[in-house]
């Protein structure tokens, strides 16, 4: 079962805050993404793009980092 990033109300599900969290420490490849946050890779893919459309994470040069947005969200999450 694919789980996604984002639930119907545009809030991340643990699996898109797992993916949030690996990219706490600063940008990664979706591949490293994956190992950080031990997520199957397509799962870290498709999530990253939703992420990103999101607002919560930007790409840069193939790597992905946390928007403003998106470390806010994780530092009101802990």
């Amino acid at each position: 079962m694919i789980m996604p990033c984002l639930s119907p109300d545009g809030k991340p599900t643990s699996s898109g805050v797992a993916v949030l969290k690996a990219l706490r420490d600063g940008a990664l490849s979706p591949t490293d993404v994956s190992k950080v946050a031990s997520q199957p890779l397509f799962q870290v893919r498709s999530g990253l793009r939703e992420l990103r459309i999101a607002g919560l994470v930007e790409e840069v040069d193939g790597n992905y980092k946390l928007s403003e947005q998106g470390k806010r969200l994780i530092t009101d999450a802990r």
